[in-house]
Protein backbone atom coordinates (compact mmCIF):
# COMPACT_ATOMS: atom_id res chain seq x y z
CA UNK A 1 0.00 0.00 0.00
CA UNK A 2 1.08 3.75 -0.88
CA UNK A 3 0.35 7.13 0.09
CA UNK A 4 -0.34 10.02 -1.40
CA UNK A 5 -1.36 13.44 0.50
CA UNK A 6 -2.33 16.96 -1.17
CA UNK A 7 -2.60 20.04 0.74
CA UNK A 8 -4.84 22.73 0.01
CA UNK A 9 -4.64 26.07 0.59
CA UNK A 10 -7.78 28.39 -0.39
CA UNK A 11 -9.89 27.51 -3.34
CA UNK A 12 -6.70 28.52 -5.42
CA UNK A 13 -3.56 26.79 -4.34
CA UNK A 14 -2.21 22.75 -3.62
CA UNK A 15 1.08 22.18 -2.40
CA UNK A 16 3.27 20.25 -4.77
CA UNK A 17 6.50 18.92 -4.19
CA UNK A 18 9.23 18.15 -7.35
CA UNK A 19 11.32 14.98 -6.32
CA UNK A 20 14.37 15.46 -6.02
CA UNK A 21 15.78 11.68 -5.79
CA UNK A 22 14.30 7.42 -6.61
CA UNK A 23 11.42 6.81 -8.62
CA UNK A 24 9.69 9.99 -10.05
CA UNK A 25 12.85 12.23 -9.79
CA UNK A 26 12.45 15.88 -11.18
CA UNK A 27 8.50 14.79 -11.09
CA UNK A 28 6.04 17.42 -9.28
CA UNK A 29 4.02 15.01 -7.17
CA UNK A 30 1.73 15.17 -3.73
CA UNK A 31 3.69 13.61 -0.71
CA UNK A 32 3.74 10.31 0.06
CA UNK A 33 5.12 6.52 0.14
CA UNK A 34 4.74 3.59 1.36
CA UNK A 35 2.81 2.00 4.31
CA UNK A 36 5.49 0.81 7.20
CA UNK A 37 4.90 -2.33 9.06
CA UNK A 38 2.11 -1.86 12.05
CA UNK A 39 1.32 1.61 10.39
CA UNK A 40 -2.76 2.12 8.99
CA UNK A 41 -2.49 3.78 5.85
CA UNK A 42 -3.33 7.30 7.35
CA UNK A 43 -0.74 6.70 9.66
CA UNK A 44 1.45 6.28 6.75
CA UNK A 45 0.13 9.21 4.90
CA UNK A 46 0.92 11.63 8.01
CA UNK A 47 4.49 10.33 8.39
CA UNK A 48 5.67 10.30 4.88
CA UNK A 49 4.14 14.19 4.49
CA UNK A 50 6.46 15.11 7.58
CA UNK A 51 9.25 13.59 6.38
CA UNK A 52 8.97 15.07 2.74
CA UNK A 53 8.20 18.52 3.78
CA UNK A 54 8.31 18.74 7.31
CA UNK A 55 4.80 19.63 7.93
CA UNK A 56 3.23 17.64 11.05
CA UNK A 57 -1.09 16.78 10.10
CA UNK A 58 -3.18 16.29 12.76
CA UNK A 59 -5.39 12.74 11.56
CA UNK A 60 -8.79 14.51 12.14
CA UNK A 61 -7.87 17.14 9.43
CA UNK A 62 -6.77 14.14 6.95
CA UNK A 63 -9.31 12.59 4.61
CA UNK A 64 -9.36 10.16 2.04
CA UNK A 65 -10.45 10.93 -1.59
CA UNK A 66 -8.89 8.49 -3.91
CA UNK A 67 -7.80 4.76 -4.33
CA UNK A 68 -5.70 4.79 -7.74
CA UNK A 69 -4.41 1.23 -8.60
CA UNK A 70 -1.44 1.09 -10.90
CA UNK A 71 0.36 -1.25 -13.29
CA UNK A 72 3.22 -0.99 -15.03
CA UNK A 73 4.36 -3.61 -17.63
CA UNK A 74 8.38 -3.19 -16.55
CA UNK A 75 7.35 -3.49 -12.88
CA UNK A 76 5.37 -6.96 -12.34
CA UNK A 77 4.21 -5.52 -8.41
CA UNK A 78 1.01 -3.41 -9.32
CA UNK A 79 0.55 -0.40 -6.78
CA UNK A 80 -2.66 0.53 -4.94
CA UNK A 81 -2.52 4.10 -4.01
CA UNK A 82 -4.49 6.02 -1.32
CA UNK A 83 -4.94 9.70 -2.20
CA UNK A 84 -5.62 11.87 0.70
CA UNK A 85 -6.37 16.06 1.39
CA UNK A 86 -5.61 18.29 4.14
CA UNK A 87 -6.41 21.90 4.57
CA UNK A 88 -3.28 23.51 4.27
CA UNK A 89 -5.29 27.26 5.55
CA UNK A 90 -4.69 25.24 8.92
CA UNK A 91 -1.04 24.35 8.94
CA UNK A 92 0.72 26.10 11.80
CA UNK A 93 3.50 26.43 9.10
CA UNK A 94 5.00 26.64 5.85
CA UNK A 95 6.60 23.19 4.21
CA UNK A 96 10.52 22.74 3.98
CA UNK A 97 12.41 21.31 1.35
CA UNK A 98 14.47 18.07 2.20
CA UNK A 99 16.79 15.96 0.60
CA UNK A 100 13.49 13.78 -1.08
CA UNK A 101 11.36 16.92 -2.17
CA UNK A 102 11.15 20.54 -2.98
CA UNK A 103 7.76 21.84 -1.86
CA UNK A 104 5.77 24.55 -3.90
CA UNK A 105 2.30 26.03 -3.56
CA UNK A 106 0.80 26.04 -6.58
CA UNK A 107 -2.08 27.32 -8.35
CA UNK A 108 -4.75 24.94 -9.31
CA UNK A 109 -5.47 27.00 -12.40
CA UNK A 110 -1.78 26.18 -13.68
CA UNK A 111 -0.87 22.58 -12.72
CA UNK A 112 2.19 21.87 -14.67
CA UNK A 113 0.78 18.61 -16.01
CA UNK A 114 3.66 18.73 -18.05
CA UNK A 115 5.62 17.99 -15.72
CA UNK A 116 3.72 15.26 -13.64
CA UNK A 117 2.60 11.98 -13.75
CA UNK A 118 0.59 11.36 -16.93
CA UNK A 119 -2.02 10.29 -14.61
CA UNK A 120 -2.43 13.27 -12.38
CA UNK A 121 -4.30 15.23 -15.51
CA UNK A 122 -7.43 12.84 -15.33
CA UNK A 123 -8.03 12.71 -11.45
CA UNK A 124 -6.87 15.91 -10.25
CA UNK A 125 -10.06 17.54 -11.58
CA UNK A 126 -11.88 14.86 -9.27
CA UNK A 127 -9.47 15.82 -6.27
CA UNK A 128 -10.03 19.70 -6.39
CA UNK A 129 -13.45 19.21 -6.89
CA UNK A 130 -13.93 17.93 -3.72
CA UNK A 131 -15.45 14.07 -5.38
CA UNK A 132 -14.82 10.51 -4.03
CA UNK A 133 -13.02 8.54 -6.74
CA UNK A 134 -11.47 5.43 -7.73
CA UNK A 135 -9.27 4.51 -10.56
CA UNK A 136 -6.87 1.88 -12.69
CA UNK A 137 -4.03 3.05 -14.89
CA UNK A 138 -1.93 0.80 -16.93
CA UNK A 139 1.53 2.12 -18.04
CA UNK A 140 4.36 1.12 -20.07
CA UNK A 141 8.31 1.82 -19.78
CA UNK A 142 7.09 3.42 -16.82
CA UNK A 143 5.92 6.62 -17.85
CA UNK A 144 3.77 6.12 -20.89
CA UNK A 145 -0.15 6.11 -19.60
CA UNK A 146 -1.42 3.39 -22.08
CA UNK A 147 -5.30 3.01 -20.16
CA UNK A 148 -7.00 3.81 -17.58
CA UNK A 149 -10.19 3.68 -15.68
CA UNK A 150 -11.84 6.05 -13.41
CA UNK A 151 -14.71 7.16 -11.74
CA UNK A 152 -16.51 9.38 -9.18
CA UNK A 153 -17.94 7.04 -6.24
CA UNK A 154 -19.51 8.11 -3.29
CA UNK A 155 -17.97 6.25 -0.64
CA UNK A 156 -14.57 4.89 0.13
CA UNK A 157 -13.51 2.47 2.87
CA UNK A 158 -12.56 3.93 6.35
CA UNK A 159 -9.09 4.24 6.54
CA UNK A 160 -8.85 3.24 10.53
CA UNK A 161 -9.01 0.27 9.52
CA UNK A 162 -6.36 -0.29 6.36
CA UNK A 163 -3.17 -1.32 7.37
Amino acid sequence: MLTLLLLRRGPDEVLLGRKKRGFGAGYFNGFGGKVEAGETVLEGAIREMEEESGLRLDPADVSLRGILDFEFDDNPQPWCVYVFHADGDALGGEPVETEEMAPVWTSVHALPFDQMWADDVHWYPLFLAGKLFTGRFAFTRTTTLVSFDLQAVTALPDVSLLG
